[in-house]
């Protein structure tokens, strides 16, 4: 029982110093909502394209028949 908590106290204390790191830095979350709402965009303009694209194959396949 001695080793398992001679193990997990280094680990305790790492964790510790993450959060508090963690803590010391509040803007530190900016980066990833920047990327959501860009990545939300591309999908948007993909779609957009898929759509006019998909009408453009239609449209053509009407004028062969």
């Amino acid at each position: 029982m001695t080793s398992l908590i001679a193990t997990l106290t280094p680990f305790g204390a790492a964790l510790r110093d993450r959060l508090r790191a963690l803590r010391a830095a509040p803007e530190r979350g900016s980066v990833s909502v920047e990327q959501v709402i860009i990545t939300v965009a591309l999908v948007g303009i993909a779609v957009a394209l898929v759509v006019v694209i998909a009408n453009a194959v239609t449209s053509r396949s009407a004028q062969i028949q």
